[in-house]
């Protein structure tokens, strides 16, 4: 009778377990972009923030969703790539109208223009929309004429976990550029390194696809690296703090 009991009361704690670490996969990856979002709202400043970052997550999230129709994985995954698609969205809409309402005399760029020196530095969200719609549109027709390819599948899971691994590198070159981390939030890439050392975690115990915990190590070494960058730029400051009235997010901490 004990080890009956036992028995559920581990049955139960493993399956809570289970649904936690499956919340966690799903609304993990967005919880970094909060901090960003609310400090971008705050200051009505964006320029410390690659929209690039943006561009790496759709299209990561989105061939993924993609792979999922030639190699099955698990369907938290799949759920996190779709709320990370719809926040990305969300990210875009708000970095997008801070950019009208402070560049007014800015000459407006779209996506219809196809002038290759200013993609995805165009003037309104709609046209990001387009840009991606476009891509899922011919991404999933690709995908649907090679499907019976083995070869075409593990390559196309290999891309999109490999451009999800890229996802630091937009923000650690913004960082390089501007020589500063002003305006990026440090609770964001914090948040970036714990959850993807969780993901990769994850990967490996749910044995996932080779591909999805080999280019989860990327990312941790690319987190990793944007940390540095913060340590480096603090302690040897390559051009003057500015002084405007935009309260930078690096200054949460």
């Amino acid at each position: 009778m004990d080890e009956v009991i036992m028995d559920q009361i581990m049955y139960a704690a493993h399956q809570a377990v289970s649904w936690i670490a499956s919340l966690a996969i799903i609304f993990g990856g967005v919880v970094p972009y909060i901090p960003q979002y609310r400090d971008i709202r705050r200051t009505q400043n964006a320029e410390g923030f690659s929209t690039y970052v943006c561009l790496v997550l759709l299209v990561a999230n989105i061939l993924r969703i993609l792979f999922r129709f030639g190699r099955f994985f698990e369907t938290p995954l799949l759920w996190q790539s779709v709320i990370m698609i719809i926040t990305m969205l969300i990210m875009l809409n708000l970095c997008t109208s801070v950019r009208m309402a402070t560049e007014l005399n800015t000459k407006r760029r779209s996506f219809t223009d196809f002038d290759w020196n200013y993609f995805w530095s165009w003037s309104g969200f709609v046209d990001y929309l387009q840009c991606v719609l476009a891509f899922t549109v011919m991404a999933a027709y690709v995908t649907y004429l090679l499907l019976d390819s083995v070869l075409f599948v593990e390559s196309l899971g290999f891309l999109a976990v490999f451009t999800e691994a890229m996802l630091g590198t937009p923000q650690l070159y913004c960082n390089y550029q501007n020589k500063s981390t002003e305006g990026m939030s440090i609770k964001m890439v914090l948040m970036w390194t714990s959850g993807d050392t969780f993901k990769t975690g994850y990967f490996l115990l749910t044995q996932a696809p080779v591909q999805f915990w080999i280019c989860g190590l990327l990312q941790v070494c690319v987190d990793l690296a944007i940390l540095f960058q913060v340590y480096y730029f603090s302690r040897y400051p390559q051009k003057p703090v500015s002084h405007t009235t935009h309260t930078t997010s690096a200054k949460a901490l």
